[in-house]
């Protein structure tokens, strides 16, 4: 079958013009027979639709963040005198929170309007306290900014645990310890070091070098190259979160030339998110035992990790047994 008109053109014809409609512009669709809007893809250019820009969504977030805490904060909470003047505006103007801040107030509005400005990590510290964030609000700041904050420890630094996780230690009744971004136990409970006496009860509590270093390693855990293996992949995926530690660097380099299994783990490149699940041990005095891991992150995005071992329901246990 032909189409009249069209040269005898076959009606396969109007499948490939459907083709190749979607890299064709200035068509009108009610000036040719056969074609309608259905059959025709459109592009972004054709109707009028912008590709999302990540960075400008995150300025305009981080206008919209700024305008809002802005507003919210009352002068005299931030040490501004208002006088007897009434105010149409809520909270601080931008011109009071741009001299708070030391900065220049054009360079602020700037801000609040999601204009592409640069802005010095120095600079949102003290916009962070002058509008009085709380740790989160900070962080979620520094995070929209894609920069670091400058009062978070260094690299390398070492980073004391917050006194509620320690004392959430001893309010725990089954073992229970807690882990620093380097996986060193930084506090754990009585139960924990009974438990752990190769490892909590000596001098060495780098969890690592003592599941790979130690050989009494072996024979308290069961199934312990797997288990190593696991424990390596749960740590490669912490390492992603401090790529320029250099204590980090380190550790690896160290396992590496000490450990060859660790090396040739590590050189596997697996990741594993670090998970609970049931943990097998021949311990010296209590024999075999089987306890269900459980692995805590605080909510105030610290960089420790609280694990704790408890006793698996029956269902656990009786599914494994099948």
């Amino acid at each position: 079958m032909v189409i009249p008109g069209h040269g005898g053109l076959p009606c396969s014809w109007l499948a490939d013009v459907a083709s190749v409609a979607p890299f064709v512009t200035g068509y009108k669709a009610g000036g040719y027979p056969g074609i309608s809007t259905a059959t025709m893809i459109r592009t972004p250019a054709s109707t009028g639709q912008v590709p999302v820009d990540p960075t400008a969504d995150r300025r305009r977030q981080l206008a919209s963040f700024l305008r809002r805490h802005r507003e919210r904060i009352a002068p005299a909470e931030a040490g501004v005198r208002t006088g007897s003047t009434r105010r149409r505006t809520p909270g601080l103007r931008r011109e009071e929170l741009a001299q708070l801040c030391g900065i220049s107030p054009t360079w602020y509005t700037w801000l609040e309007q999601g204009r592409d400005v640069s802005v010095s990590p120095a600079a949102l510290a003290r916009l962070s306290n002058a509008l009085h964030l709380t740790p989160a609000e900070r962080a979620y700041l520094f995070e929209l900014t894609r920069k670091r904050d400058p009062d978070m420890p260094a690299a390398g630094q070492a980073d004391s645990p917050p006194p509620s996780l320690l004392a959430a230690l001893t309010a725990m009744t089954a073992p229970a310890y807690l882990l620093d971004r380097c996986w060193s136990a930084v506090g754990w409970n009585p139960r924990a070091e009974r438990l752990f006496s190769g490892w909590l009860a000596g001098t060495e509590t780098n969890l690592l070098r003592y599941v790979f270093l130690d050989p009494s390693a072996r024979d308290f855990i069961q199934d312990w190259e797997n288990r190593g293996r696991r424990l390596l992949a749960e740590f490669r995926a912490e390492t992603a979160r401090h790529p320029d530690d250099p204590t980090l660097r380190q550790l690896v380099d160290e396992l590496r030339q000490a450990s060859p299994l660790f090396a040739r783990l590590w050189e596997d490149q697996s990741v594993l998110e670090r998970e609970g699940g049931l943990r097998r041990f021949n311990h010296p005095l209590d024999g075999a035992l089987m306890l269900e891991q459980v692995t805590l992150r605080p909510g105030d995005r610290s960089a420790f990790t609280l694990v704790m071992l408890v006793e698996p329901s029956a269902n656990e246990v009786a599914e494994l047994q099948e």
